[in-house]
Order: C-alpha cells, then structure tokens, then sequence
C-alpha cells in the first residue's frame, strides 16, 4: 500500500470517528440548522466528485467519482427531504388556537 493511500485511509478513518463523536452530542433543538450545514458540505463533496469523475485520469478515478457523485446526490437529496420534513413539525396546523 503506498503512502498516500495509506495516509488518506488513517484521515478517513479519523474524520469519521471525529464525525460521529461531534453529531452524536448535538441538542436535538440544532439538528435542523445542522442538516442545512451539512446539506452545504455535501454539495461541495458533490463538485468536487464531479470534477474528479470528469477529469478522466484513469478508469479507476472514474469510476470511484462516479460512486462519490452518486453517494453525495443521494445524501444531498436525503438530507433536504429530512430537512424540510423537520421543519414541517413546527409549523401550525391550521385551525389550532394559539
């Protein structure tokens, strides 16, 4: 294993430790605001494997951008259809009093 995978897998591998120690300890109250913010970095993910699918280096980087673009369109587009749903629990329902 060469030495840039090696220490782009230790990176991944932290971030995502890291990741799910942060989330894990939000307040339900800022998970609306911090799915719109993730909803941002997913869509920059999503530039970014696009560029990388598109830059044709080799057919490996090809397709490892096409999964990325998939996997980010999907997240993108979860992470919007959560997002408007939670924000449909606060609105008033019509007819209630205040």
């Amino acid at each position: 294993m060469s030495s840039n995978l090696a220490d782009g897998l230790f990176v991944f591998v932290l971030a995502g430790f890291v990741g799910f120690e942060v989330i894990r300890r939000i307040s339900p109250l800022l998970h609306t605001p911090l799915m719109s913010l993730t909803n941002a970095i997913s869509a920059i993910s999503l530039v970014g494997s696009i560029v990388i699918a598109g830059s044709e280096k080799s057919q490996l980087s090809t397709i490892l951008g096409t999964i990325a673009v998939t996997a980010s369109m999907a997240n993108v587009v979860g992470g919007f259809v959560i997002t408007d749903r939670m924000i449909k629990m606060f609105k008033r329902r019509e007819g209630a009093k205040r």
